[in-house]
């Protein structure tokens, strides 16, 4: 099948045509790679091609998705978990099928969290620059035992479930978590299920690991940050509109918020995965939570371990060939 990937970096056409060349000859793909995100004014690239394979930074509502369907395309093929950057209602309507890779490897998400927090707590990119320039005074440095600390989960698919284990069964922390679907697994491993208020009450430590719906747009807002306790420490590698940037603003110039690590923002689609770096930003929300010392923030990078990648990969070219060879697919995307 002919194949037009959109939002192509180097990494990306490295691991597709690595992971294309081990597919049996007869169900090869022809990969057309474009640096270009996929938005309703580039739909004309595809025009021709009958998949299109997107990633998080691309954005298919109905007049793209219309645009798409008169050029040809009827299936779209997503290089990611989430789906919330295509309008899955219209996609039914027009008769297009998507497909997504619900699951790659949850332990570089989970393993990039924790990472986030101990940097946080123990100020190592703080720490980091003041060494290269000769600085080496502890004051602003301290930390704290992670140890008997309460953290609390929001969401437990397998991604929570790993960050709960690492932090409950590795540095003894008390694991609180919520999510409308509880997971068995966690009250084995000494977690505990919670209300919402009650996770925000008593955390120490947020972890959010859920899919981002209109229920949970801004979850972290002004109003749930009046429930948290002072100099809470926030972590997000999930979905970057799970949190209101602005609000966190106010709450970091409170002290109510005393740590916060974004690995994703809500803004990102205009920022993440390109350079800026000899251009001015203008987005002043971003630019604003840059200026505080308590802040760190990664380029939604959670993700991209070689382990990843070569799943990613690996189930995206497999679920065109599936549908392409008329097999079941497990991944297809539905609005139920």
């Amino acid at each position: 099948m002919r194949v037009a990937v959109f939002n192509t970096k180097p990494y990306d056409e490295k691991f597709l045509t690595a992971a294309n060349q081990t597919l049996p000859p007869a169900e090869a793909h022809e990969l057309e790679f474009f640096e270009s995100n996929l938005r309703p004014g580039t739909t004309a690239l595809a025009a021709g091609f009958p998949c299109v394979c997107i990633f998080v930074n691309d954005y298919l509502n109905r007049q793209a998705l219309e645009r798409l369907k008169q050029g040809g395309t009827t299936l779209i093929a997503l290089r990611s978990a989430g789906f919330n950057h295509v309008d899955l209602a219209a996609a039914a309507e027009l008769g297009m099928t998507v497909v997504r890779v619900p699951a790659y490897s949850p332990y570089a998400v989970a393993e990039h969290t924790v990472g986030l927090i101990l940097a946080l707590n123990r100020h190592i990119h703080r720490a980091f620059n003041r060494v290269r320039e000769g600085n080496f005074a502890l004051n602003g440095l301290m930390g704290f035992d992670l140890h008997g600390t309460t953290v609390g989960i929001v969401g437990t698919g397998k991604i929570g479930l790993i960050v709960a284990q690492i932090l409950g069964q590795g540095f003894g922390c008390h694991i609180l978590a919520y999510d409308l679907y509880p997971n068995p697994e966690l009250e084995t491993i000494g977690g505990r299920y919670v209300d919402i208020l009650s996770l925000a009450a008593q955390a120490d430590i947020i972890a959010l690991h859920c899919p981002l719906t209109p229920e949970t747009h801004h979850l972290i807002d002004a109003k749930a940050i009046e429930y948290m306790k002072p100099g809470v420490m926030i972590v997000n590698t999930s979905r970057g509109a799970l949190i209101d940037a602005a609000a966190m603003i106010g709450g970091l110039k409170s002290g109510k918020i005393g740590y916060l690590g974004l690995d994703v923002y809500e803004g990102e689609e205009e920022l993440f995965f390109e350079d800026f770096s000899n251009e001015v930003i203008h987005d002043d929300v971003f630019q604003r939570l840059l200026t505080f010392p308590n802040v760190l923030i990664t380029g939604h990078q959670a993700f991209f371990t070689r382990n990843a990648m070569v799943s990613i990969a690996e189930t995206t070219l497999q679920n065109i060939s599936d549908l392409e060879q008329g097999r079941a697919c497990a991944n297809v995307v539905t609005t139920s």
